[in-house]
């Protein structure tokens, strides 16, 4: 099963619409996953229309038009990997211990906030992971995203998209 992984859109306003390279990856993937900061409705309505299986959650600069179309936390067993998303999980420092304490019957968390990419394994076993941000890169280098596969209850192939010019 294929995933695709990202987070902090911001459209419209810091993003106008998404690269065609990620359109591509929403084609190609069996789920696509965003960790909330749509900011419009507009791309919720596109992904709808557009994405085999879509799940998403609302972040902290979602309005209530999202805040009512999508949930603060969403969980889905995909392949038998247990996957939670969320939008914010506090500061980096102790978010391992913080997020495994919080889902300890997850297997992956997906969450945004910081634009930063963010891969990391919890001492439960609990791995996390944020994609950044296709359309609004702050500080970092390029915009990015994430792919990747689900299968017989494990996660394969994470990759971390880069585009240097969004």
């Amino acid at each position: 099963m294929r995933l695709l992984l990202m987070s902090d859109t911001h459209m419209p306003g810091r993003g106008r619409r998404l690269p065609d390279e990620l359109w591509h990856q929403v084609d190609a993937a069996d789920v696509v996953i965003h960790a909330g900061d749509w900011v419009g409705v507009e791309l919720l309505e596109q992904l709808r229309g557009r994405a085999r299986r879509l799940i998403g959650v609302f972040g902290n600069n979602d309005g209530p038009a999202l805040r009512a179309a999508l949930p603060e936390v969403a969980t889905a067993e995909l392949a038998g990997v247990r996957l939670a998303v969320v939008h914010e999980t506090g500061q980096a420092s102790g978010r391992e211990r913080r997020c495994a304490t919080r889902f300890p019957d997850t297997d992956v968390l997906v969450f945004g906030h910081s634009h930063i990419p963010w891969d990391s394994v919890a001492d439960t076993g609990l791995r996390l992971l944020n994609p950044g941000s296709p359309t609004d890169r702050r500080r970092q280098p390029t915009h990015t995203w994430m792919t990747a596969r689900a299968e017989d209850g494990a996660l394969h192939d994470v990759l971390l998209h880069h585009l240097e010019h969004g």
